[in-house]
């Protein structure tokens, strides 16, 4: 009963500095005044304010034993053993994934690197000319210096090139 009281007091010196500040023509700063001073009579209504005190009971019993009991601070190693049981194990488990991620990384860069390089592949997949004419419709070795292979091998990048008028 009495920190009702106390709760509607507070509220009703707030409202009282809020309709001063009205008064003043700040109602923006009167009317934050007036939200903050209905604080103390909505928690003492809601019973906010017993809680607040049993609460503030219940830690203070928890830090006496805190203090006074060898179990509380053998329960707080336990804990503390307990974190650092789970660091350990998620830093191992991101070590080995990470190894052997690189690991796969490294056997898949030969195979990912070869199509680049136009060199895999059985030759009867590439794409051969017709009646020894390249896509830019040149002679298979004409103005080369060693045969028909060097134009084979740009053939489709000329096609490209030719195809958006390059």
């Amino acid at each position: 009963m009495l920190t009702t009281t106390v709760c509607a007091a507070l509220s009703a010196a707030g409202l009282a500095i809020a309709f001063l500040t009205a008064w003043r023509r700040r109602f923006a700063a009167a009317t934050r005044l007036a939200a903050v001073a209905l604080v103390p009579v909505g928690l003492a209504m809601s019973g906010l304010v017993g809680l607040g005190g049993k609460i503030g009971r219940a830690v203070g019993g928890w830090a006496a034993d805190l203090v006074l009991k060898p179990t509380v601070w053998a329960g707080f190693a336990v804990l503390a053993c307990a974190v650092v049981l789970w660091i350990i194990g998620r830093a191992a488990a991101a070590r080995s994934g990470s190894a052997a991620s690189r690991r796969e990384t490294r056997a898949a860069e030969p195979a990912a690197g070869a199509p680049a390089l136009g060199t895999s592949g059985p030759p009867a997949t590439r794409q051969q000319p017709v009646s020894g004419r390249s896509a830019s419709g040149e002679g298979a070795g004409k103005g080369k210096g060693k045969g028909a292979e060097p134009s084979e091998d740009f053939s489709d990048i000329e096609a490209i090139l030719k195809k958006h008028g390059i």
